[in-house]
């Protein structure tokens, strides 16, 4: 998503002399993507950013197997994952692939005594219950309900909730996320038919400076490891930035819906892209307008991919006996489509109600103790008649 933003105070040209009030410099950083090939910013900070006092313990927080080649389809039952106070010990995956690893959340106090950065994956947080402040070194972003976060990796962060009910769908990505390039022009510039544009991204704002020296813990996920690090500086302490390289907002809300006469295929509603899976948003739209039109999806084969979908809220239409927080996973290999009864009951209907994130990953997934834990155990057969 090639988008210029900046905020603070920036010298006039890169790479040149910036002095503080004292006289002394500041201390530039690029932070960079794909070598100096990708979307870059130019951070200038008070103090250097490289001032590692001590590195402590490493935990392994890489996931674990406990089904290795799925072919069942799985229900998962989200919202009984328990909330925990910590932000990320109360992050769960429950899916995963050497690309990507889908989680939950429900942390219930804010990550304020120490720091993360993820140096593996980029973020993306979909947030289900829950409204705060998203903290990072190039300044802030307010997220509510139905907010996707995009959080770069080696983006240095805290999260400040607002109560303690809270609960995140939460994708690490191995691959950059970007929007959809078929949305994009040649300049990366959103069409006139993208079902979102510019406009819509929530920026940071309100950048937050602290010149201050000590002891400041910042936990860094790395090759599967969460590393204990602290640094002698504190990490929010640009003075001003520039580039491309940044977090940004996204309401589902604000997701415009692709309709047609007959039903659309998924892809109409695909919202980000990596090289490796694709997110897509199910919102309210008006259903398909041909007088024999049946709005229900067909059956589909699940050839090249395996398919989740996180249920968020309203009447999912094509589904049986689903809540908000449910986890839909449709392995690659056989076909899935309406539960019986629901093609014929969609025809004569104009619209829908539905709000859902899909995650269609091109490798299969591995499933943890936890997902079949949470899982109902007789999904797979939910389509007898």
């Amino acid at each position: 998503m090639p988008l210029y933003h900046k905020l603070g105070k920036i010298p006039p040209k890169r790479h040149t002399i910036f002095k503080k009030e004292d006289g002394t410099l500041h201390y530039e950083q690029l932070f960079g993507t794909i070598g100096f090939d990708g979307m870059s910013s130019l951070m200038y900070h008070i103090h250097r950013p490289t001032m590692v006092k001590e590195v402590g313990e490493s935990i392994d927080v890489s996931p674990k197997s406990a089904v290795a080649h799925n072919i069942k389809s799985r229900l998962l039952k989200g919202f009984d994952i328990r909330p925990e106070d910590d932000y990320l010990e109360s992050r769960k995956t429950v899916l995963f692939n050497s690309d990507v690893h889908v989680g939950l959340a429900a942390p219930k106090k804010s990550l304020t005594t120490y720091f993360y950065k993820n140096a593996d994956a980029d973020e993306l947080l979909f947030i289900h219950e829950g409204t705060g402040t998203l903290k990072t070194m190039l300044g802030e972003i307010p997220f509510e309900y139905g907010d996707y976060i995009v959080i770069p990796r080696g983006m240095i962060y805290q999260i400040e909730f607002d109560t303690e009910d809270n609960r995140l769908l939460v994708t690490e990505s191995y691959h950059p996320i970007y929007t959809p390039k078929r949305y994009r022009n040649w300049f990366g510039q959103h069409l006139e038919h993208s079902p979102f544009c510019e406009r819509d991204f929530k920026l940071p704002q309100n950048l937050q400076t602290y010149d201050e020296k000590g002891d400041f813990l910042i936990k860094v996920k790395k090759q599967g490891q969460l590393h204990h690090l602290t640094y002698a500086s504190h990490p929010f302490d640009v003075v001003g930035w520039d580039g491309y390289n940044f977090p940004y907002a996204f309401s589902i809300h604000n997701f415009e819906p692709i309709t047609g006469r007959v039903h659309q295929p998924p892809p109409v509603h695909q919202t980000f892209e990596t090289s490796a899976f694709v997110v897509c948003s199910f919102v309210p739209r008006m259903y398909d307008y041909h007088p024999e039109s049946i709005p229900a999806p067909y059956n589909h084969s699940n050839i090249d991919s395996d398919e989740v979908l996180y249920y968020v809220d309203g009447d999912f239409m094509s589904r049986k006996s689903i809540d908000k927080g449910y986890i839909s996973v449709h392995p690659a290999g056989i076909p899935h489509g309406p539960h019986p009864g629901t093609y014929e009951a969609s025809i004569g209907k104009s619209k829908t109600e539905e709000l859902a994130v899909m995650i269609d990953t091109f490798k299969p997934l591995q499933l943890t103790q936890l997902a079949l834990d949470i899982d109902n155990g007789t999904y797979y057969q939910s389509w007898m008649e």
